[in-house]
């Protein structure tokens, strides 16, 4: 897990706003499509019963535009800058994240990776390093440097927060991309945060959101795989054996 040396917090996910029943939302949108009556009236005669059924058939279906309409926001902390450098390349998304130019770092907190966090040696060498740029973010602003270009020092493990709003078909793409074992550890933990507040208030869209080596038995990455798919199939095979 991710590691902040000021406080020991961990990564903080939070699903703050979405769509009212998003499902229903996105049902009606796709009913709309192929019926006479207006949407309102759409949503009135529709059962759980047939949201659940059409939402179904249209994820399977790979019809997904109709997703669009459902949105969810997100408050996001404890995470660094390596992961949100990463995280704005989903284009389809909002992000609003801290500045640096108007907020103070001279305390800032730090992401430490697992892998340095479990080698003592490199665990010192790491921290070590945090305070020297602390110290000398320190001492350029003292000298009159703006924060603005006192930040340039800073490392791209300082802790930032951001609010991120995605609509429901660019966070099943988020979630085939970054829930994949291949996707880089920060962030595949944000994903798999994400993906659980989501299913709090959304189970029906999001119930077989995931790697496509779990959702369609099927992965992307060639050589670079992690051979999980292979595992899968052959457990698929067993079942069928049974």
């Amino acid at each position: 897990m991710a590691t902040n040396k000021n406080k020991g917090e961990e990564m903080k996910v939070k699903l703050i706003c979405y769509t009212p029943e998003p499902e229903r939302v996105v049902a009606m949108s796709a009913r709309l499509c192929y019926s006479p009556v207006g949407a309102e009236e759409l949503s009135e005669k529709m059962s759980d019963q047939q949201v659940e059924k059409l939402l179904a058939k249209i994820v399977d279906m790979g019809h997904l535009s109709t997703l669009e309409h459902a949105s969810f926001t997100f408050a996001i902390e404890g995470v660094s800058r390596v992961l949100t450098h990463q995280l704005v390349r989903h284009r389809i998304a909002s992000y609003s994240q801290q500045s640096q130019r108007y907020v103070k770092e001279h305390d800032f907190e730090y992401i430490t990776p697992p892998t340095v966090a479990l080698n003592p040696e490199a665990k010192e060498k790491f921290e070590k390093l945090m305070e020297t740029i602390r110290g000398t973010y320190d001492e350029l602003v003292a000298m009159g440097v703006h924060q603005e270009d006192a930040r340039y020092c800073l490392a791209n493990a300082t802790e930032t927060k951001i609010a991120v709003t995605m609509n429901a078909r660019s966070l099943l793409h988020f979630f085939e991309l970054r829930c994949c074992f291949r996707a880089q550890w920060e962030i595949r933990q944000l994903a798999d945060a994400m993906l659980q507040e989501v299913r709090k208030v959304s189970p029906v869209l999001f119930k077989n959101a995931g790697p496509t080596c779990e959702t369609q038995r099927y992965c992307g990455e060639g050589d670079l795989t992690c051979g999980r798919l292979a595992g899968l199939l052959k457990k698929d095979e067993i079942q069928r054996l049974k």
